[in-house]
């Protein structure tokens, strides 16, 4: 799976669950095989406009990370 990121945010106030991995990055991803997924980004923080590959996926979690 890999896409575009199209937009992303970095999370400080996590819900109760998450807290311990805060902060932490989300994004929406704009698929190339078409369709948008919000994921977590995983290693280097990434930009508007960067190339995204799956990384791994937890619990029904996608992670995503740079090319």
């Amino acid at each position: 799976m890999t896409g575009i990121v199209y937009t992303e945010s970095v999370v400080h106030a996590a819900p109760a669950q998450l807290v311990a991995e805060a902060p932490y990055q989300i994004a929406i991803i704009t698929l190339d095989a078409g369709g948008r997924l919000t994921a977590r980004i995983t290693g280097d923080r990434v930009t508007i406009g960067d190339a995204v590959q799956l990384v791994r996926e937890e619990a029904g979690v996608r992670f995503l990370g740079k090319c």
